[in-house]
Formats: structure tokens, C-alpha cells, sequence
């Protein structure tokens, strides 16, 4: 599933491409995606209009166009792609937007856990957005947040961690690659933090964050940007999808659990409980 920085990489690469573009046409070719695609709104409110920014919060893609915002969500396998011309639809191809100069903005979603949304109100006040927790890179996710935000959490710190109202981005890539640079151990309860150990936390998601963003985030199956590239950050993992393998540090074997369907790694001597 892209996270924050896949999402980040493509909010980058698409920007000097889509603002102040204007649309020419809107194409739905599948309207169940996660959620209904609102067909009728986007063709009312998207041609003739131009895209005034490409913003993200959390995993979703923001872009004010005329008197609403479109929001988009990757869902697990969402690729959206920017063509400079239009090129033949190919499987899973759901949505596209032409523009006047005749480039295609399209989604393909194999999957289809994705969303193409609209709303007329700030984007921040939908829904699915206005219970969002901070930031990750933004200065109001620092250890003093972190550690009263995990006072009474009984689980481990990776799931909480993983919370979107706790703190946006930290999926289970990065809170894995996080805690093994700050030596804790995963199933250690959140709630047993101290003020250090939220400061080594914090700093080690904000570092890991933007080592992928510089790389241009993780590709481990689906995941490309808008140009179609993959990122680059998976040669830089230390235990996510390791398990078994010898740890960088100190050639330990990396340990590997599932909860809640999903696979956790860590190092047992590096990150003891």
C-alpha cells in the first residue's frame, strides 16, 4: 500500500505538471471504487476549471479546483499517472481528467480500494480527514505529543504507531524501519515510553521518512510514480521483510511475527523487550 512517502513522491512529481491546468474532460469507467465515485459532481465541477494546487494530508492527494476539492486515495495498489498525450486505456484503468494541452491525468487500481472523491467544503472538514493525527514532519509531532498521546495504551507501540489519529504516514514499513532505529522493540507497550525513549522515536521517524521521500519511496510490488518508476528505498531496508536474514548491526537473526494480518520485523538483540 503506498504511504506517506510514496504518496509524497507522487504529490511532487505531479504538481509543476497539474496546477494551473485546465480540464478539458472527465472519463469514469468504473464508478466502484472504495467508495462511490460521485460521477455527476466531478463532471459538473471539473471542466473548464483549473487545478490551483496538489497538496497532500496523511495518504490523500488534495487538489482545489474551482468551488470544491478533489481527494484521492491510492487504496493498496492506486497507481495515478500523468501522460503528456492520450494513450489507449489499458485494464483497471478508472478514472482520467484531459487537459486543454492535451495531457491525461489517469488512475489505475487493480484492486479498486482507491477513492476518487469530491466536496465543496474545506478539504480538512471531510470526514475521512478531520480526525487525521499530525504530521510526522510537521513540528507538532515531536516526543512531547508522542509521549502524552501514549500514556494509559496498553498495545505495542508499532500498532500504535500505526493509528492514523495517532500520527499520520507511519504505516508498517516505515513504523518497523523506526523502531529498529531507535532500539525498541515493537510489542512493547506503547504506554511504557519515556519522554527519551519518545524523543529517539520521533527523530527516527522523521529521519526514515525522508530518506525514502528522497528515494523516492518503497516498491515492493505495486508501487510506482507518476512517470511510472519504481522507488528506491526498499534497498535501504534493515528489517521490514527480512525475517530470517542477519541483521545489519549485529548479524543477529531478524525475527518475524504477524498481527492483525500483517508482518512485523525485528531484531531480537538489537530491539530486546
Amino acid at each position: 500500500m503506498p504511504e506517506l512517502p510514496e504518496v509524497e513522491t507522487i504529490r511532487r512529481g505531479l504538481a509543476p505538471l497539474l496546477i494551473k491546468q485546465e480540464i478539458k474532460a472527465v472519463t469514469t469507467r468504473r464508478e466502484n471504487l472504495r467508495w462511490p465515485m460521485p460521477i455527476k459532481e466531478l463532471a459538473d465541477n471539473l471542466p473548464g476549471h483549473t487545478i490551483d494546487d496538489v497538496s497532500r494530508r496523511g495518504k490523500y492527494l488534495l487538489m482545489p479546483i474551482g468551488r470544491g476539492s478533489l481527494i484521492v486515495h491510492l487504496g493498496m495498489s492506486g497507481v495515478l499517472r500523468h501522460h503528456k498525450k492520450n494513450i489507449p486505456y489499458v485494464k483497471h484503468d478508472h478514472f482520467d481528467i484531459a487537459f486543454k494541452n492535451g495531457s491525461h491525468l489517469r488512475l489505475n487500481d487493480p484492486r479498486r480500494f482507491g477513492a476518487v472523491l469530491w466536496t465543496s467544503e474545506p478539504p480538512l472538514n471531510h470526514p475521512l480527514l478531520a480526525k487525521l493525527g499530525p504530521e510526522p514532519l510537521l513540528a507538532d509531532f515531536n516526543a512531547d505529543y508522542l509521549y502524552e498521546k501514549s500514556r494509559g495504551r496498553k498495545g505495542g507501540i508499532k500498532s500504535f504507531l500505526m493509528d492514523s489519529q495517532v500520527v499520520v504516514g507511519a504505516g508498517n514499513i516505515y513504523a518497523a524501519e523506526s523502531l529498529f532505529i531507535a532500539k525498541i522493540n515493537p510489542l512493547r507497550p506503547a504506554g511504557k515510553l519515556d519522554k527519551k525513549d519518545c524523543e529517539k522515536l520521533v527523530a527516527a521517524i522523521k529521519k526514515i521518512l525522508l530518506a525514502s521521500i528522497e528515494l523516492g519511496g518503497t516498491t515492493l510490488k505495486d508501487f510506482r510514480n507518476e512517470d511510472g518508476k519504481p522507488g528506491y528505498f526498499q534497498q535501504s531496508l534493515n528489517v521490514y521483510g527480512r525475517g530470517g536474514e542477519e541483521c545489519v548491526v549485529c548479524a543477529a537473526t531478524i525475527e518475524q511475527y504477524r498481527s492483525g494480518g500483517r508482518a512485523t520485523a525485528f531484531c531480537p538483540q538489537c530491539q530486546k523487550k
